[in-house]
């Protein structure tokens, strides 16, 4: 027999709030990445790419709304946007981006480690050291990120930027 839920239910902590200096540390650790991306010519629109991806495959709802709406402000296109869930299956993205979007999934989901050697190779093809390491700390961030939005399920409002029921989480990362 299935297990039913409590029939009240306990608003989940926000932990960036509960903990506010483990969030100025993480928040830290993004201004660090957000200098080292940009060090590496990494473009905007190319961070905010990784930063959504990677945020799809989390199913962080707070860090879609957020960067989506950065990579629209930096120049991305909504149907690049629209379509980056099937990357792999358009043109529309260059051997670069592509790189980076495979690296950023393998950090994303490390334990494949095919998936990691491929993704490797390709971004050994197209992108530098300092880009590499880059794309890997850009992941990495956003995935903690996305991690502290998802498990305070921090709301995602209606209207132009709202930031609500958080101290600023994603609107800090990378």
């Amino acid at each position: 027999m299935a297990e039913t839920a409590p029939t009240t239910t306990r608003a989940r902590v926000f932990v960036d709030k509960q903990s506010p200096s483990a969030y100025r540390a993480l928040s830290a650790t993004a201004e660090t990445v957000r200098a080292v991306a940009a060090d590496a010519g990494l473009d905007r629109r190319l961070v905010e790419l990784v930063n959504i991806r990677v945020s799809q495959l989390n199913t962080c709802a707070f860090c879609l709304d957020l960067h989506t709406r950065a990579a629209l402000r930096a120049g991305e296109t909504t149907q690049r946007l629209g379509v980056l869930p099937a990357w792999r299956d358009t043109q529309l993205f260059s051997p670069r981006e592509r790189a980076a979007l495979a690296l950023a999934e393998a950090t994303t989901h490390p334990a494949d480690s095919d998936a990691q050697d491929t993704a490797y190779a390709l971004a050994r093809s197209e992108l530098s050291d300092d880009e590499i390491s880059a794309v890997v700390w850009v992941a990495i961030t956003i995935n903690a990120f996305n991690r502290v939005s998802v498990m305070s399920k921090h709301p995602v409002r209606e209207g132009a930027g709202a930031v609500a029921g958080s101290s600023g989480s994603a609107a800090r990362s990378v």
